[in-house]
């Protein structure tokens, strides 16, 4: 992961779950890593496989980041 702000590279390992509809990051991980918190216009609810609603409530916040993979680069 890379920082759009610093380009500053984070090495991480992710499980990567090609049929997500959104990608999700703990919020512990964004302040240790200092990543760019983006408040969202409107908070969005996180629904489980399950289908029950996730219990850390909405997510209010956003990141914005490139992903590099094997020569391959994405902004997420």
């Amino acid at each position: 992961m890379e920082k759009v702000d610093t380009y500053e590279g984070v090495t991480v390992k992710v499980l990567l779950d090609s049929r997500a509809i959104e990608m999700f990051v703990d919020r512990k991980f964004v302040k240790k890593n200092g990543f760019k918190l983006e408040k969202l216009d409107k908070p969005s609810r996180v629904t489980n496989v399950n289908r029950t609603h996730n219990s850390r409530g909405l997510v209010m916040h956003k990141i914005e980041y490139n992903v590099y993979y094997r020569g391959h680069v994405e902004r997420m």
